[in-house]
């Protein structure tokens, strides 16, 4: 597994030359290992090499590996499509949650969550585009899910997610994750305490990082294609 080992190395020096380049921290952005169709052993040549933060996509897939890798202190996010049916594998096994984008489902999350953990890390996935084939809430919809998101008891509302279209040119890829910023700054004038921007992904982390994200969530730069 020395190829997980270099192309971490690969992210993490692009990571910090894009930090670099729009005038950021580079500890202040978090690499999230997309590990969705990615073995035990994979991921264990990424803890190996330093990384802690994993994002699965699956319910019953994570499940299989949390149980195995159970010995590690892996930090578990879910990033993908969230089903009624799935919500009490979240609220149960993972610390985060980045793609909340109904009120039942913020709900079900919170009542499921157990009460010796702590609160569920959560985003709202917005939908930047204008395609209503994707997931996410609506922009003009967002302000009232966060007030209804941030006034459940065993949640944590920290920020923003977005999965946006494929852009293969850098400034188009920008005006997704600015729509998102601009999104998450004015949650913020109107009082909601935010601090993630859970934005790009192996082909677009730098256009994200110029808008600010704080969480990358990189897997086929890191691990290769999924078999």
């Amino acid at each position: 597994m020395t190829g997980v080992t270099h192309k971490l190395e690969e992210v993490r020096a692009r990571v910090t030359a894009a930090a670099r380049r729009y005038g950021r921290d580079p500890e202040s952005i978090h690499l999230l290992a997309v590990s969705k169709g990615q073995t035990a052993d994979a991921i264990r040549a990424a803890y190996a090499a330093g990384q802690r933060e994993f994002g699965e996509n699956y319910a019953q897939e994570a499940a299989a590996k949390m149980t195995e890798l159970a010995e590690l202190p892996l930090v578990w996010h879910f990033i993908g499509r969230l089903q009624t049916n799935k919500t009490r594998f979240v609220a149960e096994r993972c610390d985060w949650c980045h793609t909340l984008d109904r009120q039942s489902v913020a709900e079900r999350l919170s009542r499921q969550r157990p009460y010796h953990a702590a609160p569920l890390q959560v985003c709202i996935q917005v939908r930047v585009a204008d395609s209503t084939d994707r997931a996410g809430v609506a922009v003009a919809d967002l302000p009232r899910l966060a007030g209804l998101v941030a006034a459940l008891p065993r949640l944590r509302l920290r920020g923003l997610m977005c999965l946006p279209p494929a852009e293969t040119e850098f400034e188009r890829q920008r005006v997704h994750f600015r729509r998102l910023r601009e999104c998450q700054e004015a949650l913020t004038d109107a009082g909601f305490a935010l601090d993630v921007l859970s934005a790009g992904m192996s082909a677009d982390l730098e256009a994200a990082v110029a808008e600010g994200a704080t969480h990358l969530r990189i897997g086929t730069a890191i691990f290769g294609p999924r078999a």
